[in-house]
């Protein structure tokens, strides 16, 4: 990891004194760093260990383009905040803030066209893509209010799950190009993308002490699943009575907390748990058919972390 922020900060180098400043304030204040994580250790559980430097453009690409679009996420969504830091739009005003997404998009596609890495570029740009299909399609949705379960999977498949499978089938293909892995591994990084938004969504009911306050699913009138399953079971009246709060009184603080206490008492916390673990067991089935490593065991446990996570 510490050879990749070596090379991600190089792949970001710019003349301009300015982009310099900001790509430096940007990666100072990384997150996590999943992504990057599941390239390597992917590309290394699958190779016996080898890492070639087309997995650290990979995962720098990745990177590079991921922090786009976070970074145009929060010019879109108006916000002050990215992970308890000033968001670049915040600091720099929204002109440059899509420059700076612009800029890092370039840099990522040229990353992968210089080195001939077609292949990845072409992972990558599907990923974009179908985040940008699924975030369409959830704006869509969210105004008429009748999600079924199936388009929820596909909005949390394009929306989130894409991005993780593009880094697990990523580090499969930068170390055995065109092997069933890259398949497999695309597959694999899909179910544990599932299972993270399942998770996020599911803070929306919980404590203070994440991200995102209590509640702001509903205030912005996005069907997670614990409420689409709670719709799908109640009365008539109740249903009525849920669509009429979300629809007309989101902004409302007591209302929205009868909705949290509804849901919950009406299990769609307990069913969305059920779903979760459900695709967190078949990502470890995934892994079950390559050989025990020190990777294999560091991915069962990222796997583990995404639905044990606190925040």
């Amino acid at each position: 990891m510490d050879l990749f922020e070596q090379k991600f900060r190089l792949a970001m180098a710019s003349k301009v004194p300015l982009l310099n400043r900001i790509t430096h304030y940007i990666v100072t204040r990384k997150g996590k760093q999943m992504r990057p994580m599941f390239v390597f250790l992917v590309a290394k559980m699958v190779s016996n260990g080898e890492v070639l430097d087309r997995t650290y453009r990979g995962a720098s690409v990745i990177e590079l383009i991921h922090t786009a679009t976070l970074v145009h996420d929060d010019v879109v969504d108006d916000s002050n905040k990215r992970r308890g830091f000033f968001s670049i739009n915040a600091l720099w005003k929204n002109k440059i803030a899509v420059l700076i997404g612009d800029y890092l998009l370039s840099k990522g596609l040229l990353l992968s066209i210089d080195n001939n890495d077609f292949d990845l570029l072409k992972i990558i740009s599907v990923a974009v893509r179908e985040m940008s299909e699924g975030e369409l399609l959830q704006i869509e949705k969210a105004r008429r209010l009748d999600i079924t379960e199936a388009v929820y999977y596909e909005i949390i498949r394009q929306k989130t799950a894409t991005l993780i499978a593009a880094c697990c089938s990523l580090g499969a293909a930068s170390v055995k190009p065109g092997s069933e892995d890259v398949e497999t591994m695309r597959k694999f990084g899909e179910l544990i993308g599932m299972a993270f938004q399942i998770k996020d969504d599911l803070f929306d009911y919980g404590t203070n002490s994440i991200g995102k306050p209590v509640g702001i699913d509903i205030k912005e009138q996005k069907m997670t699943l614990p409420l689409i399953h709670v719709l799908n079971i109640v009365s008539k009246k109740d249903k009525n009575w849920l669509i009429n709060s979300i629809k007309n009184h989101n902004k409302n603080k007591k209302r929205v907390s009868e909705v949290i206490a509804f849901v919950k008492d009406n299990g769609g916390l307990d069913y969305a748990v059920t779903k979760m673990k459900a695709f967190q067991t078949e990502a470890l089935q995934i892994l079950q058919k390559f050989p025990d490593s020190s990777y294999k065991s560091s991915l069962e446990l990222m796997v583990n972390y995404v639905i044990e996570r606190k925040k």
